[in-house]
């Protein structure tokens, strides 16, 4: 892919992060620190920087109509109100609801209410979105090997086929043999409703699994 060295620097889960906040400005994560840049937070952010450094193959198509159509998908996949986002608020809603429905009783730092909008309004709808951004891909997927394809834009690799891949973990982890995990972990990720389990189609899983297989690297390593 790009071929960029990097740092990795600890995050801790639900944790303060008082230091990453002291240094980046933010508990969260990702944020791609580089030279005295200021700090990326946003998924786009990080891809243009990781485009403009690195010397393997584009993760963005050079046609710019193609390339707002890349960019489009991969912001429904990590944008405000796209795929991780919702699946987070659904999972929110599930402990909430594990508590009597009291936001209160659960582990979840207050903030992280706060930093995805986790209205109770917002946590019960966040089931269904998932669903209908999943069945946008799968239709999308399908169209693509219709025409020949097995990536979601074009005839090759884009950020918007590693960023499905990787979100999927958020409702389908990879085998524990490679993705290896807390089985609490596990157990959330793989949990939702019906409704939603069926959404995770097999064609979205053929489609992870490809692009782990030949672009990322296995086992995972934390």
């Amino acid at each position: 892919m790009r071929n960029i060295g990097y740092l990795a620097v600890r995050h801790q889960g639900m944790g303060t992060n008082d230091e990453i906040f002291n240094w980046t400005g933010t508990r969260n994560a990702p944020v791609a620190m580089f030279n005295d840049d200021k700090p990326r937070h946003s998924w786009i952010d990080i891809l243009y920087l990781a485009n403009r450094l690195g010397s393997g193959a584009s993760l963005l198509p050079e046609d710019r109509k193609t390339q707002v159509e890349c960019i489009g998908l991969s912001h429904a996949i990590c944008g405000e109100d796209g795929l991780g986002w919702n699946r987070r608020l659904d999972l929110f809603h599930r402990q909430v609801q594990a508590v009597g429905g009291n936001p209160d009783l659960t582990i979840l730092p207050k903030r992280m209410f706060k930093d995805f909008n986790g209205t109770a309004e917002a946590m019960a709808a966040a089931s269904d979105r998932v669903v209908r951004i999943l069945e946008m891909f799968q239709d999308r997927l399908a169209d693509q090997q219709r025409a020949g394809s097995r990536y979601l834009v074009g005839d090759s690799l884009t950020a918007a086929d590693i960023h499905l891949a990787t979100f999927l973990g958020m409702l389908s982890p990879l085998p524990v043999d490679v993705n290896p995990m807390p089985e609490r972990i596990r157990g959330l990720y793989e949990s939702g409703e019906p409704r939603l389990r069926d959404a995770v189609a097999p064609g979205l899983l053929t489609h992870r699994d490809f692009i782990y297989a030949r672009y990322l690297k296995l086992p995972m390593d934390f």
